[in-house]
């Protein structure tokens, strides 16, 4: 049967416009701006009164505490909310170095964490990030758990390193940092590895595609 002139054409169903890019002002950016802001307050405190007073010490462990429980979630968030943009990207990554540097480098000045372990870690830290950068067009290194367990344990033991503690407590902190040094060097030599092989297949792919 066909329509008259006046009957309605049939309507078609019209694909869904792709939701609107987020913005940057969004719970995640502010996140992981809180913790960027939170670098030179914690170095303030962790050097107050000469650096060794336990009551500042205690108040720089509270901003360190912070900082890292920003960095728990913002990232987190990013992605179950779909927040994720290139400001949080580059941001996220540079203020989790500048907090965790920022407090391995203090330690060490304040004579409380011997240099060569300020150096393992944050050579680790630096290489790996250039190296996802060498190999970002051809795939992203994704987080390991032991990348993970790493990152927690580093930041367990650095911040009882911020705190004045004596006894066990001291004892248990030096232990936990050895366990967090032997997690740094591991997963590093495992994204080197997991790197090398990306890059390797990568090139691979695009002489085979010529």
């Amino acid at each position: 049967m066909t329509k008259g002139p006046g009957a309605p054409a049939a309507t078609r169903p019209t694909a869904a416009a792709p939701p609107p890019p987020p913005g940057v002002w969004n719970i995640a950016n502010v996140l992981t701006m809180v913790r960027l802001l939170l670098v030179p307050v914690f170095v303030a405190l962790l050097f107050a009164d000469g650096g060794h007073n336990p009551k500042w010490r205690s108040v720089a462990w509270a901003a360190f505490a912070i900082a890292m429980i920003t960095d728990l979630f913002d990232g987190e968030l990013a992605r179950r909310k779909g927040l994720i943009t290139d400001f949080g990207k580059i941001a996220d990554p540079i203020a989790d170095k500048a907090i965790m540097g920022a407090a391995l480098i203090g330690l060490s000045i304040l004579g409380d964490l011997p240099w060569w372990i300020t150096a393992v870690i944050l050579f680790r830290e630096l290489g790996i990030t250039l190296m996802r950068f060498w190999v970002i067009r051809f795939a992203v290194i994704p987080a390991s758990r032991g990348g993970k367990l790493k990152t927690l344990t580093q930041g367990i033991a650095v911040g009882m390193y911020v705190l004045e503690l004596t006894g066990w407590l001291a004892t248990a902190r030096a232990v936990l940092m050895g366990i967090a040094v032997l997690l740094t060097v591991g997963t590093g030599l495992d994204y080197v590895g997991q790197a090398v092989r990306l890059r390797r297949e990568g090139l691979a792919k695009e002489r085979a595609g010529k």
